[in-house]
């Protein structure tokens, strides 16, 4: 299977997944409204929730994520090597040329958002453009345009809205359940209910960050591989990456709701100590399996 096979199997197994969450969110309203004993009319409301929360994502999670990332507009003055990077391989990808944006943080780090390539940006820390030879910011940005031709951004995007969706969704109705109730707890489907709804309550939110993460960690390989294609240089991103994690520190306007969109996590560092439960529980593959892969390339 070629790269190009890669990315085609991925957008239709992303799909899959965007509409599992769907299907997740629903079901959750569902079991919630054989608890409330109106089992189709929660049902409708939750597909309506997910739907509408699905095309507002589209449209205004870039908006979103820049300011909750405190990231500000590149001059091309100020970043002339960002910029320059960015436009050079931009054309070679034939994509447009993505909005550019900075974070101040002496982190290391980057990431691209979206709807598509006409609507990309990309966003990197003042410590990354600061601490990069050129040829390595240009191994780094390769990788966050191929998030954008493959179409990662959107995905990603809208799985992250999707989970946030769901934990909202039962976190609301946490709080419903010990404040408030059925009008017919005594019933049996009520009852049944209950028991249901108490389980997807504990469960719901952990399938959600396992497919997260599992979309995360597929999606970075594959974008690795892209930007090394791009540039024909996949050292440079071997050497940004390794850089990148050696940095201890984690980001200050970094989230568990965008941590995944990051070329690296923000959060929490890879380590060789890590075993299979946290790496089952990581938005991001391990660095050193990253590097070995592009070393072999």
């Amino acid at each position: 299977m070629n790269i190009y096979s890669q990315i085609r199997a991925n957008k239709l197994k992303s799909y899959f997944i965007i509409f599992l969450f769907i299907g997740l969110i629903s079901l959750v309203f569902y079991v919630i409204g054989q608890y409330y004993s109106d089992p189709t009319t929660y049902f409708i409301i939750g597909l309506v929730f997910a739907l509408f929360t699905g095309i507002t994502s589209y449209f205004y999670s870039d908006k979103l994520v820049l300011k909750m990332s405190s990231a500000k507009p590149a001059s091309k003055e100020k970043y002339f090597d960002y910029y320059t990077v960015t436009e050079n391989l931009a054309i070679g990808a034939g994509i447009p040329m993505p909005k550019l944006f900075v974070i101040d943080d002496p982190t290391p780090n980057a990431f691209a958002t979206g709807r598509d390539p006409k609507h990309a940006v990309v966003a990197a820390t003042t410590g990354l453009l600061e601490r990069l030879e050129r040829s390595e910011i240009e191994g780094v940005i390769a990788h966050e345009l191929s998030h954008v031709k493959n179409y990662d951004i959107l995905v990603m995007t809208i799985v992250t809205v999707l989970v946030g969706t769901v934990a909202y969704a039962v976190d609301f109705f946490t709080r419903s359940l010990w404040w408030g109730g059925s009008r017919d707890r005594n019933n049996r489907s009520g009852a049944l209910g209950l028991v249901f709804l108490i389980f997807f309550i504990i469960l719901m939110p952990l399938i959600a960050s396992l497919i997260q993460m599992a979309v995360s960690r597929r999606r970075e390989f594959l974008a690795d591989a892209s930007g090394a294609l791009l540039t024909r240089n996949p050292d440079a991103l071997a050497d940004a990456l390794e850089k990148i994690s050696h940095d201890p520190h984690m980001m200050k306007h970094a989230s568990t709701a965008t941590a995944h969109l990051y070329i690296s996590n923000p959060l929490k560092k890879d380590s060789k100590s890590r075993n299979w439960i946290t790496s089952l529980f990581s938005t991001h593959p391990p660095i050193e399996e990253r590097v070995r892969i592009l070393r072999s390339m």
